[in-house]
């Protein structure tokens, strides 16, 4: 429980961090005169930050632990919260967004780690969601109460109580977690040893593709459109939006933890992933296609922030195909796609934008949502001829 909890607690500054532009993002542009693709950009930089220290990460769980590798790589993420709060250009957000997103990338894997080594497989999938759920209350804490914050103290304050906020996990991440036991064998000592061997594994190549589109579209939706969308479509005011979100951020954790016992209750992975994908879809295919009230558009945007919420289950079925030797490289690149697809998404969805500022802001979201449903049921159709793998005891 020490260890869950405090695992958690860093995760929800995580889960903070990648989704509170969305809140802010219209005061951001206005103060720094930023447009459509200069937003996608920044949200793009702090994937790739993530995302470049995935396989660097992956080593140092299994060479180093995770007690010494998260907590290390955390403090890069103070010194971006504190630079974003400095910020006075465009470059200096991107700087800052790359530095938060490399000091993020290794907490939920360190996590995920040390639950495969040190507890039952038919467990893992339930503790990841779980971790996943409850930490979705970073996205609780980038609606309304940030909305708030940046309306009493200005964003820039609000963004160094985060950086002390973050320095103290790393504090008690070092403090408090303990590593398990080395194996004496971890598939060689470079960064990207064993990675071809897990690539390799032709039972994985049905996963990558709503791997990587299926909690991209999500994050690109909760983290980066969903606020623009509300300020532009409804003309929602700072506080209204950061409720609107509040909703979906709170429909996302409850769906993480629903989802956590599904592939044991149904024993399946596969049917659990594909039924929440195929909603999600529908969600966005619904936006896309539909005018609707605010109320509708607030209830289907939490639909599909719940249903999209697969992520714990479709990174247990691929960590089902992964030797425990090689199991902190394996979850790194199942976690590469996972977020680096985000990174190809958004920036591509910020310059979609741009190019329809001309059109009214209803229809060019209309065309976007739509085209973030037929992407995720472009992945899951590969994904149907994927192998299943039952929760293991």
């Amino acid at each position: 429980m020490r260890t869950f909890l405090t695992f958690l607690a860093a995760y929800v500054l995580s889960q903070f961090y990648r989704s509170f532009l969305a809140v802010i993002a219209p005061e951001l542009a206005r103060e720094l005169a930023l447009d459509p693709q200069a937003l996608g950009n920044m949200q793009a930089f702090w994937i790739l930050g993530f995302v470049a220290m995935q396989f660097p990460v992956g080593w140092a769980l299994d060479t180093l632990g995770p007690r010494r590798t998260v907590s290390a790589i955390m403090l890069a993420a103070v010194a971006g919260a504190a630079l974003f709060a400095r910020a006075t250009s465009a470059f200096d957000l991107n700087l800052a967004m790359v530095l938060i997103g490399v000091g993020c990338s290794a907490i939920y894997m360190g996590a995920i780690y040390v639950f495969g080594r040190v507890n039952r497989p038919d467990r893992f999938a339930l503790l990841c969601s779980w971790l996943l759920g409850i930490g979705t209350a970073g996205n609780l804490l980038a609606a309304s109460p940030l909305a708030f914050a940046a309306e009493t103290i200005g964003w820039r304050v609000s963004m160094l109580v985060l950086a002390a906020l973050t320095a103290a996990s790393a504090l008690s991440v070092v403090l408090l977690i303990r590593d398990p036991p080395r194996l004496s064998a971890h598939g060689g000592d470079g960064f990207f040893a064993g990675i071809g061997e897990i690539l390799a594994t032709r039972a994985l190549w049905p996963l990558l593709p709503l791997t990587a589109i299926g909690y991209s579209v999500i994050l690109a939706e909760r983290g980066l459109w969903a606020g623009p969308f509300f300020s532009e479509v409804y003309g929602l005011s700072p506080v209204e939006r950061g409720n609107a979100l509040l909703v979906m951020a709170a429909a996302m954790s409850a769906g993480a933890m629903i989802y956590g016992p599904l592939d044991k209750w149904f024993s399946t992975r596969k049917w659990v992933v594909a039924s929440g994908s195929a909603m999600t879809a529908a969600c966005f295919v619904l936006l896309g296609t539909r005018e609707l009230s605010l109320t509708g558009a607030t209830v289907t945007m939490a639909a599909l922030g719940g249903f999209g919420m697969t992520y714990g289950v479709l990174m247990a079925h691929g960590r089902s195909f992964v030797p425990d030797r090689l199991l902190g490289r394996g979850i790194t690149l199942l976690n590469v796609l996972f977020i680096g697809g985000a990174g190809l998404l958004q920036p591509l969805s910020g310059a979609f934008m741009t190019s329809m500022a001309g059109q009214p802001p209803a229809e060019a979201f209309a065309t976007l949502h739509f085209g973030f449903g037929l992407l995720l049921l472009l992945a899951l159709m590969v994904y149907l001829f994927s192998r299943d793998r039952r929760a293991e005891t």
